[in-house]
């Protein structure tokens, strides 16, 4: 199976009204964790990433800050930022253009309803990546389109624990921003790799901030 862990140059250089990485000349990384926050997986990131003083950023579910918001609250009140993840998780490729940004819209509300400091710049990453021509220039105004420079795979359940973490490292650059699943699908492999990560770049001088 064809696993893409590093983003190839060439779509980074096809594609540049997106954000794929941030140039940097220190030691510094982006961890971003997807599809949360959720009881079962969120709270435990937040002890990992305070152990090493990380700061990430979670692109959310609306919904799911709905359903969560004291987890939310306890995102923001760690110093790390809330992004827009859709709010109920839609498949660009496969979702009209109207009902695409109102569902962006509808999560972009509950992100400022907790905090409208917080919410700002604007931050939104497209589930699963896919997001049309149409989609992306009618956001771009708004919105910083925030993409990845390293896939973890964690939600891959035929991934190996170790594979997960063996291959992040090995993709991971300066102004890398790192892909995590805070979600049930990607626990195990999440749980495994992402205090190993830490600990490996933390050891290195790297810091970890948000975007």
């Amino acid at each position: 199976m064809l696993r893409l862990y590093k983003t190839p140059a060439l779509l980074r250089r096809l594609l540049p009204g997106y954000t794929w990485l941030r140039e940097e000349r220190g030691k510094v990384l982006y961890l971003t964790f997807d599809d949360g926050p959720i009881p079962e997986v969120t709270p435990w990131v937040l002890e990992q990433l305070a152990q090493y003083r990380a700061q990430a950023t979670f692109f959310a579910v609306g919904d799911n800050i709905v359903k969560h918001q004291d987890i939310a609250e306890q995102i923001l009140a760690a110093g790390h930022r809330l992004a827009n993840h859709t709010h109920n998780h839609l498949r660009g490729w496969e979702t009209s253009l109207e009902r695409y940004l109102e569902n962006v819209q509808q999560c972009q509300q509950e992100l400022e309803r907790l905090n409208p400091i917080a919410a700002q710049p604007k931050l939104f990453r497209p589930p699963y990546g896919r997001i049309t021509l149409k989609q992306a220039a009618a956001l771009r105004p708004a919105y910083e389109l925030v993409m990845w420079d390293v896939l973890t795979n964690d939600y891959d359940r035929s991934l190996s624990p170790e594979k997960c973490l063996r291959e992040a490292i090995r993709c991971t650059q300066s102004g890398s921003i790192i892909v995590f699943h805070d979600s049930l699908k990607a626990q195990r492999n999440m749980q495994y790799a992402l205090p190993r990560f830490l600990d490996h770049f933390t050891a290195q001088g790297y810091t970890f901030q948000t975007l």
